[in-house]
């Protein structure tokens, strides 16, 4: 049986920055890890009437678990992190609108004159065992059950040159790209920048849609379960995402045409290292194969997902099937626990 390591921080040990911290926990490739994640707003946002800018401290919102070194990684490796497990830890969840954050309101980055949106909160209950979360209208009776999709909103490793980017901020590192694809089966790839990686998850969503329009999902702690391991020698300039079906790249940058280029660069490379194509021929397949799913439209940095479906690989697999052996560790974990 692999190695299970347990990680659940105390309030004091969270942290709200990607670099600038020792690791709370140091692993050898391969372990899994159980941890705690607490949601974005530190858990304050209890109901309708807790408007966070009044019972949350900035910068204390979005804290993430970690940072988690795995032995033996190095600037120019791969860090993979395989999600066995993603639960909601609670029975509720909340999800809010700000005067000044989203993709559909003035911002500190798009002035305008005219009054931003009002601050509210809704309280969504999370039922784990139907699969399902209530969305509730703050002003009618109308009320849905939604799908439970849950997913991790801010994940990422220690940045380059010893900076510390807050965990709001998606860039080369992760952090905060709230991507709806980050959910349990996958692989998430990072670069490694520092000695250890040094790998911290947090932001839990029970569901999202896709931009993350309003500049909320559906806010979550969660009970998380991953594996980490190592690629040696091998690196990205982003992150990349891996499940049974797709190959994805990211992008994090402003504007959004940039964030997409970027994704769309590392997808047209990735493709064609793996299928021996010359480079306007990959640029050509991922053209018209490809897709291009927003993460958000709302953070300091933008993000952008390229997709390509592994069926066309005839068989060809990323990182020697990193993946699909994660997924077995993943496997016996459920099997044996």
């Amino acid at each position: 049986m692999t190695d299970v390591r347990t990680l659940t921080p105390t309030p004091d040990q969270y942290a709200y920055a990607f670099g600038g911290r020792e690791p709370l926990l140091s692993v050898p490739p391969g372990t899994i890890v159980e941890l705690a994640t607490e949601d974005c707003f530190a858990g304050n946002v209890h109901g309708v009437e807790d408007l966070p800018s009044q019972v949350c401290t900035f910068p204390f919102l979005n804290p993430v678990t970690g940072p988690i070194a795995v032995e033996g990684a190095e600037p120019g490796d791969t860090l993979a992190v395989h999600f066995v497990e993603i639960v909601p830890a609670r029975d509720w969840a909340v999800s809010s609108t700000f005067p000044h954050f989203g993709a559909l309101t003035t911002t500190h980055a798009t002035a305008m004159l005219h009054p931003a949106l009002e601050e509210r909160v809704w309280l969504y209950d999370v039922d784990v065992a139907a699969g399902t979360c209530r969305f509730r209208a703050r002003r009618s009776d109308f009320s849905l059950e939604l799908p439970l999709d849950p997913m991790h909103g801010t994940v990422g490793v220690a940045p380059a040159a010893s900076e510390v980017l807050m965990s709001i901020t998606p860039a080369a590192h992760g952090g905060n790209m709230d991507t709806p694809e980050m959910r349990a089966g996958v692989t998430a790839y990072f670069p490694v920048n520092v000695p250890g990686g040094l790998v911290s998850i947090g932001d839990g969503h029970a569901r999202q849609g896709e931009g993350e329009v309003c500049g909320t999902a559906v806010e979550a702690a969660m009970r998380t379960v991953v594996v980490v391991d190592l690629v040696k020698g091998e690196t990205a300039a982003s992150p990349r995402i891996e499940s049974d079906e797709f190959l994805m790249t990211t992008g994090n940058a402003r504007p959004l045409e940039d964030a997409f280029r970027i994704s769309q660069h590392d997808l047209v490379g990735w493709t064609g290292a793996l299928l021996g194509l010359e480079e306007l021929d990959a640029y050509q397949l991922v053209s018209q194969a490809g897709l291009a799913p927003a993460g958000n439209v709302v953070d300091t940095n933008y993000t952008m997902i390229g997709k390509l479906p592994k069926a066309l690989l005839g068989g060809r697999v990323a990182y020697d099937g990193l993946h699909d052996r994660l997924r077995e560790v993943a496997a016996e974990y459920q099997r044996t626990r």
